[in-house]
């Protein structure tokens, strides 16, 4: 299986566009960051440091554009910054959410194996409208999404291709990269993800 550690970052916006900012620490290709982007028009764009991830996260994700660029993140106790080309973000991070704490009860190793995913997705979907732990990531991959701890997004501005896209909203409506969207209240989660692929 392939497994990823780091963060994810749900960011809605009062323009329409929602972000997801995936932040890696250890992957099988090391540590990086990648943007989803999904315009008030639902248009999907990737923004991925090179062609390699690109080309992984595109056969995993559904997306009509892809644009490689350097990413780089800096995340701290309470700030979370990307530069990812004509994409400029600035995110206050606050405390944990009350499913943080939740979370926070399940030990890791438990909350973050592929088989403890699938029998909790059903109660996760109705928990978090839009959010599923399990599910097909296309090519006859299965993912599996741990999440071990929640912040929340306390603020946030964004400016992509010179356009201000205004100030922290909801994720809403639903992102349609895969198979589950980020939770509708922006928040920052601590995750394991698990792809895996079909000869596994």
């Amino acid at each position: 299986m392939d497994r990823f550690e780091g963060h994810i970052a749900g960011i809605g916006t009062t323009s329409g566009t929602r972000l997801v900012i995936g932040r890696w620490d250890t992957s099988p290709f090391g540590s990086f960051t990648d943007v989803m982007l999904e315009d008030a028009a639902g248009r999907r764009t990737l923004l991925a440091p090179g062609q390699e991830i690109a080309d992984y996260v595109r056969a995993t994700y559904t997306f009509d554009d892809v644009v490689l660029t350097p990413v780089t993140s800096t995340l701290t106790s309470d700030r979370l910054v990307v530069e990812a080309g004509e994409l400029h973000v600035r995110a206050g991070i606050g405390g944990v959410t009350l499913l943080g704490r939740l979370l926070g009860l399940v030990p890791t190793g438990l909350a973050t194996h592929p088989r403890w995913l699938a029998l909790v997705n059903p109660v996760a979907s109705r928990l978090v409208k839009g959010v599923a732990t399990a599910g097909s990531a296309g090519h006859g991959r299965t993912e599996y999404y741990g999440v071990t701890s929640a912040r929340a997004i306390v603020g946030a501005t964004a400016i992509w291709r010179g356009v201000d896209l205004g100030t922290l909203a909801p994720v809403s409506p639903p992102v349609r990269f895969g198979f589950s969207s980020a939770p509708p209240r922006p928040q920052l989660v601590a995750v394991t993800t698990t792809i895996r692929r079909p000869e596994q």
